[in-house]
């Protein structure tokens, strides 16, 4: 078992160092212009792709991605009663306790984990939870609606074109799903790459603060999780994909909100790197309680 752990641990976090030493070096990466390649190209090439050519049905692509929102609905509710009695900012910390790094880790993870089908409902995870930060996360940062901007964002017409078809139950060409596999392909190493990238990047303040909200993330992660597990009764592998997915440390696409929104993006830097350290130690932990529970 513990190898079995560290071959699914260890290429997340190995990629990820290869990206943090690379910038360390003092090599150039252009963060702005991968995650935009990542975001606009590959990740909605790899949602509609893994969604088409994996064995899911548009049932359980359907339920996952209500499992999701219902999630990130319960996830946002506990971290803000819990902000509000620690008296912290909503519109700094609330999002970051509420939108985990389900692409960077959580994608790579369950493929290792939990094979071609965990893949697939990864993406489902992914895919429902990088909409919601560009609208509910959005909202949240701004003190406005963000539905404009999602709109124009290719994983939501990824994410419908991809249903629209399975609903419709239809063949499509070969040349056009070996593209869009070709471009799919590329974003789950990218996405580790980038990730060390940015930690390289990112620094960090108030260790004991940024410590307190790690677990918090991780505890309403983990909370919701188990509830949405218990609501929709899932078992096995679609219960292992959701837990793994709520129990993800900060995404990074937080640090570009307070960035963009001055919403004290040193302290949410912090909470990152600190929230994604302790996934080193909580992940494999995790991962020993999963495995058993997926059929061989």
């Amino acid at each position: 078992m513990p190898a079995e752990i560290l071959a699914i641990v260890a290429p997340v976090y190995l990629c990820a160092a290869a990206g943090f030493f690379w910038v360390r070096l003092g090599r150039p990466f252009d963060t702005v212009i991968v995650t935009d390649l990542i975001m606009r190209v590959g990740a909605p090439c790899l949602v509609f792709s893994s969604l088409l050519s994996h064995d899911i049905g548009l049932g359980e692509a359907g339920e996952m991605i209500l499992a999701t929102a219902v999630a990130t609905v319960i996830m946002a509710g506990l971290a803000a009663t819990v902000l509000r009695v620690a008296r912290l900012p909503l519109q700094t910390f609330l999002s970051p306790m509420t939108f985990g790094n389900t692409g960077n880790m959580g994608i790579p993870l369950c493929y290792f984990a939990f094979g071609e089908a965990g893949l697939a409902l990864a993406v489902c995870v992914f895919a429902t939870t990088s909409v919601l930060h560009f609208t509910f996360g959005q909202v949240i940062w701004s003190g406005r609606s963000g539905w404009r901007e999602a709109l124009m964002t290719p994983l939501v017409w990824a994410t419908a074109l991809a249903i629209l078809v399975m609903a419709g139950g239809w063949e499509l060409p070969l040349w056009l799903t070996r593209t869009t596999g070709l471009l799919g392909d590329f974003t789950v190493p990218l996405m580790q790459l980038t990730l060390g990238v940015s930690l390289a990047q990112l620094g960090m303040t108030r260790f004991g603060r940024s410590l307190g909200l790690a677990l918090l993330k991780l505890m309403v992660g983990l909370s919701a999780g188990l509830a949405v597990v218990w609501l929709f009764d899932f078992e096995g592998l679609s219960a292992g994909v959701m837990l793994m997915g709520c129990a993800m440390p900060v995404a990074v696409f937080n640090y570009m909100f307070a960035l963009r929104y001055e919403r004290s993006p040193g302290d949410v830097a912090s909470v990152i790197v600190v929230s994604t350290g302790l996934a080193a130690l909580t992940i494999p932990i995790l991962v020993s309680f999963l495995l058993p529970e997926v059929p061989s």
